[in-house]
């Protein structure tokens, strides 16, 4: 059975990501990369967990009023997709491969919408 394998990633909306990716990595400690994006190694052993901040008024998250998105890593996206399409599960038919992996959304049950995430293979 596919599964999800791991947080990916945690996208918070901020008023001011800069300065709240500056917050977190003064408090907390969790290193800053790639101009804001925080990044540490998770207790996973198939990657990074990451923190991300995107602007309040991004549309990623699908629904204007949705605050934040989990981004789950998963092992197997198309075994995965098919079993939840077949559980009746609601999927955006949109698909993203990049070098860093492949995307694909879903909805819970109450309307909160969900990031997969399959990294790429490692050589």
């Amino acid at each position: 059975m596919a599964k999800a394998v791991g947080v990916g990633g945690i996208f918070l909306k901020a008023q001011d990501p800069a300065a709240l990716s500056a917050w977190y990595a003064s408090h907390l400690g969790i290193p800053t990369q790639d101009g804001g994006v925080l990044a540490f190694d998770g207790p996973e052993s198939t990657g990074m967990t990451i923190l991300s901040h995107f602007p309040k008024d991004s549309d990623y998250f699908g629904d204007p009023g949705q605050q934040c998105m989990v981004n789950f890593r998963v092992d197997d996206m198309d075994a995965l997709l098919a079993q939840l399409a077949a559980a009746g599960v609601r999927i955006d038919p949109k698909r993203e491969d990049h070098e860093y992996g492949r995307f694909a959304w879903i909805w819970d049950i109450e309307g909160n919408r969900i990031e997969l995430w399959q990294p790429p293979k490692a050589e």
